[in-house]
């Protein structure tokens, strides 16, 4: 089921004959206006509601500014018809890239201009939710030679060790020993001193711990 947020305290000029009411709707977007992490078909709609006695045309609807980690379908929607004492909507769709930040508030200003030249802005201020489980991800490349690239994903802080081990389990390296936030992560593993052959890399964070195999061919 969906999902509604109605943004309220949009602002209209005294002589505005357009009032602009900002709806967020979203199959995935939840309370607080928390998305989920690393989400796909997301969609923003804005409802302009023409409020004068006169017909409007050539509204224009569009994405001010956002974070780079949104990924817009399209950033701008034109109204070409806006009927008196009724409404239409403009649609954005989008994509949360993996690389957002988790649990730190961000803005997405929207312009909305009329006809006249008039224009408004709202702000919005959303929030990534943090990743619902541990997850460590196969390295790429591989095979690989001699680097290769580690990702993995935290639900909560904590400290963290990413460390790689030989075919026989003698460690022969420690990516990440430190405490990290909630989110997304990659390490870059580089074993250009080292021989060919199979080797294991090991998360460690919490309760959870996890090891994946991964081939070095020179």
């Amino acid at each position: 089921m969906s999902n509604f947020m109605n943004i309220i305290c949009v602002r209209e000029k005294p002589t505005s004959k357009i009032l602009f009411i900002i709806v967020l709707l979203s199959e995935v977007i939840i309370a607080q206006n928390k998305i989920p992490f690393a989400s796909q078909n997301n969609t923003i709609e804005l409802s302009v509601t023409n409020t004068a006695t006169v017909d409007a045309g050539n509204v224009t609807v569009e994405v001010q500014s956002a974070p780079q980690w949104l990924k817009f379908t399209n950033s701008k929607t034109e109204i070409s018809s806006l009927k008196s004492r009724e409404a239409a909507t403009a649609s954005f769709s989008f994509s949360v890239d993996k690389s957002a930040p988790v649990n730190k508030p961000q803005t997405l200003n929207f312009t909305i201009s009329s006809p006249t030249g008039e224009k408004w802005t709202k702000e919005i201020v959303i929030q990534v939710s943090a990743p619902e489980k541990f997850e460590l991800f196969q390295n790429y490349p591989n095979p690989f030679n001699p680097s290769t690239t580690i990702e993995y994903a935290l639900p909560k802080a904590g400290n963290v060790t990413l460390k790689i081990y030989d075919a026989i389990g003698k460690e022969v390296a420690t990516l990440v020993n430190e405490m990290q936030e909630a989110g997304y992560y990659s390490a870059r593993f580089d074993a250009s001193k080292l021989s060919s052959g199979m080797y294991i890399y090991k998360l460690t964070s919490d309760k959870f711990k996890e090891v994946k195999k991964m081939m070095l061919m020179k």
